[in-house]
């Protein structure tokens, strides 16, 4: 893990996640790339385009982001970790995928306001789309966390032997934070198989894995229950999940998960692209 992504307002919950990505980098040695997306009318942006009385304008907003950046660059936190401060006049969501490409980004580390969810992350919808469509992990966080210790990570998936590189993803992952990974299968009335049909579609999704894991089957009302009740009997340190570029969280496994798995977590969630 070489290089985090970490798109910022410079809100509490985006420290949440500058934390978290601070305790990555200095296990790891990464360097952090803090990007604020400054969503500038586009006379601002650009003065020959526009009226040249808006360039103090733009340059009062320039300001104000450096300020912020000097702020969170006094944080103990980030004693010792190579920081890059990047300022942007992209669209958010354009942005933060633009430079996850150009700075090769392993991971990118986003905060979340909690319960409301991902609609109402900093970046608004456009954090939805970079859960959505990211090539890389999604690494989101909703509490402050002393210390990114985790135990126990859960990833929940349907066994699809045609998304078995997302699994490969999450044991690299597990692999990453030292943690120990539990493959979690839900069972559900409405697409119910016996425990024995379970065990051996897990078997088969696995078989070419060469990294260790516990194998689980639940029985739950619906999967993101199923994911939220075995996480909470884990006390599990982070839930793991696949999206799909196409259409988002809401077609994951045969049925859907919506965002509101990730909305209800309070844990922090990974997602990893299919």
């Amino acid at each position: 893990m070489k290089n985090i992504l970490v798109p910022t307002d410079f809100s509490p919950q985006a420290e949440n996640a500058l934390r978290v990505a601070a305790q990555l980098a200095r296990k790891h040695q990464s360097e952090i790339y803090l990007l604020h997306m400054l969503e500038l009318p586009m006379q601002l942006i650009d003065p020959i385009q526009g009226e040249s009385h808006n360039l103090p304008e733009a340059l009062f907003f320039m300001k104000l982001a450096h300020q912020h950046f000097a702020k969170i660059m006094a944080k103990p936190f980030l004693n010792g970790i190579k920081v890059h401060e990047t300022v942007e006049f992209h669209r958010a969501f354009d942005g933060i995928m633009d430079i996850s490409q150009e700075k090769n980004c392993d991971l990118i580390v986003m905060g979340s306001h909690g319960i409301s969810g991902l609609r109402e992350m900093f970046i608004g919808s456009n954090t939805e789309k970079v859960v959505r469509y990211s090539e890389i992990p999604v690494l989101v966080i909703k509490n402050d966390i002393p210390e990114f210790k985790v135990e126990n990570f859960i990833f929940a998936t349907d066994a699809n032997p045609e998304n078995v590189h997302t699994l490969f993803k999450a044991e690299e992952f597990a692999k990453t934070i030292q943690a120990k990974l539990h493959l979690l299968f839900v069972n559900t009335p409405n697409n119910f198989l016996t425990s024995e049909n379970a065990l051996e579609n897990l078997k088969d999704f696995t078989s070419r894995s060469k990294h260790p894991h516990e194998i689980h089957i639940y029985n739950d009302v619906s999967v993101e229950k199923g994911i939220l009740n075995f996480a909470a009997r884990m006390d599990a340190g982070l839930i793991g999940i696949s999206t799909h570029g196409r259409k988002g969280l809401a077609h994951f496994f045969n049925g859907s998960i919506s965002e509101d798995l990730v909305n209800h977590a309070n844990r922090p969630v990974v997602t990893f692209k299919i």
